[in-house]
């Protein structure tokens, strides 16, 4: 059975890194290096409206040289967000990843956010289920498999 991004998500303990749009970038930005991540949600109440990420922040505010204490993040933040579903497969998250060109993707259910999968989350799964089944062949083949 192919894992689904619930199980992800639940493996992560269903943690989301958010900023509301109106802070600022360096607000955002001490955010991101307390929480240790690359890419915040941003927010308005319940709603995802944007992603924030470090690569924003370089092209768009230091770049071009604004004022990270003045510029906010709904200025300078991804607006075109894709949510999936929770029932998306890990196989079928990271051809979304890959064809869109993002790195991050909001798991929304019910209308409720309820997680946040990355493209490094998406790698690490597909790679183990990929030497798991390198594991059991290669026993297979040289006799030390169980059944």
């Amino acid at each position: 059975m192919e894992l689904s991004l619930s199980d992800i998500i639940r493996e992560n303990d269903g943690r989301i890194c958010k900023v509301d749009p109106e802070a600022t970038i360096e607000q955002a930005a001490k955010l991101m290096k307390d929480e240790r991540v690359g890419a915040l949600l941003v927010m308005n109440e319940e709603w995802v409206i944007g992603v924030l990420t470090e690569r924003d922040i370089v092209y768009r505010v230091l770049a071009e040289g604004a004022n990270v204490s003045t510029t906010q993040v709904h200025d300078v933040m991804s607006k075109d967000v894709v949510v999936v579903k929770p029932s998306l497969t890990v196989h079928d998250a990271m051809q979304v990843v890959t064809e869109k060109r993002f790195r991050h993707l909001p798991v929304v259910s019910h209308g409720r956010l309820i997680g946040v999968v990355s493209s490094g989350d998406l790698t690490r799964r597909i790679v183990a289920e990929r030497e798991g089944v390198i594991d059991t062949l290669y026993d297979y083949i040289y006799g030390t498999y169980p059944g």
